[in-house]
């Protein structure tokens, strides 16, 4: 099994992977550290039922890598990891799971921290707390979705401005796949500004809630890579940004809330290549992290909205300078980021 984490493509001179289990709960967890050079990794829990435990493998070091360029872009003193639960989130959660995930980050001593994350909840991470003082998110001082939800509408402001020379949304369509907490607040903050919608999701409840409020088109999972639109914005799962996605898209830009949305770095050329402007996903989405950090290093949330409204001024900034160096967005905020934690 170690070979195999070696020599996994993802793998990326990790610091730290560590495979927790207890019997008595079901407790499958696989706990990824990638880099400590700004302060503590911290990123989410993720509970997915994985097809395989080589899987899991691969979305824990895919994900703990994007959190550590997540974190240092966004001027965090923290590095970056993440953990997964292998597991169904809607038939194998109970709270001795959680709490025996908290006695596994225990045994790290504080080189990981944990909050909610795909398929958890700040009530899982109440539960893990009951072990653990290295978790975040418990929700006494709120969800972290609705920051994530406004990073992603200031960046989405910063490439239209930077992609059509305008401020405004009127009149344009976005494309928005995956309904969820952030996604739907997404949607919301679009439609206020003006945009017309056109979703997809497999939640049936939540589709009939974005036509009914948003006044969204809906559309069939698979059909919204074919809608013709200016902006495409991915809010479920990652890599959904792809040679064969990426063919059918027929917008000019990328801005949505999903992690790890190029299914492959050569991805981000494409895109370049394509005239489609993409909005670095580590650099658009951390919002919620920048919340889930000021909480739990007690950090007045005074400066909070501000912060999280800088990530359209970061995106200004990717955007003018992979111009001018003719290089795709994803390579420069790749470089802005190594440059504040390879040191």
């Amino acid at each position: 099994m170690t070979a195999f984490v070696f020599n996994e493509i993802n793998f990326d001179n990790h610091e730290q992977v560590v495979f927790a289990s207890e019997a008595k709960s079901g407790l499958k967890a696989i706990i990824a550290v990638h880099n400590t050079q700004l302060g503590p990794a911290m990123g989410g829990c993720r509970m997915w039922n994985y097809a395989s435990e080589a899987e899991a493998v691969r979305d824990v070091l895919r994900l703990s890598r994007g959190m550590t360029y997540k974190n240092a872009v966004a001027g965090l003193p923290i590095g970056g990891g993440k953990s997964v639960i292998i597991g169904n989130p809607k038939t194998d959660k109970t709270p001795a799971l959680f709490e025996a995930l908290g006695e596994a980050l225990e045994r790290l001593g504080g080189r990981y921290v944990t909050a909610e994350d795909v398929g958890t909840s700040p009530a899982d991470m109440a539960n893990v707390a009951l072990k653990t003082n290295y978790v975040a998110g418990l929700g006494d001082r709120g969800d972290p979705s609705p920051f994530t939800a406004l990073g992603c509408f200031v960046g989405a402001q910063a490439a239209v401005r930077h992609q059509f020379g305008r401020d405004s949304f009127d009149g344009l369509t976005v494309a928005l796949q995956g309904l969820g907490h952030v996604g739907y607040d997404y949607a919301r903050r679009l439609k206020e500004a003006g945009a017309r919608l056109i979703v997809s999701d497999i939640d049936q409840a939540a589709l009939a809630r974005a036509q009914a409020e948003l006044g969204a088109e809906v559309v069939a999972t698979d059909a919204i890579y074919d809608v013709q639109a200016d902006i495409y914005a991915p809010c479920a799962l990652g890599a959904t940004v792809n040679p064969e996605t990426l063919s059918r898209l027929k917008v000019k830009i990328i801005a949505g809330a999903a992690n790890n949305q190029l299914a492959t770095p050569e991805m981000g050329i494409a895109c370049r290549e394509q005239g489609i402007l993409y909005a670095p996903d580590f650099v658009i989405n951390a919002g919620g992290i920048i919340k889930v950090c000021y909480e739990y290093l007690n950090t007045p949330e005074t400066g909070l909205d501000a912060h999280v409204r800088r990530i359209g001024e970061t995106l200004a900034e990717v955007f003018a300078q992979a111009d001018a160096d003719r290089l795709p967005t994803s390579v420069v905020a790749d470089r802005i980021a190594e440059a504040r934690f390879k040191k």
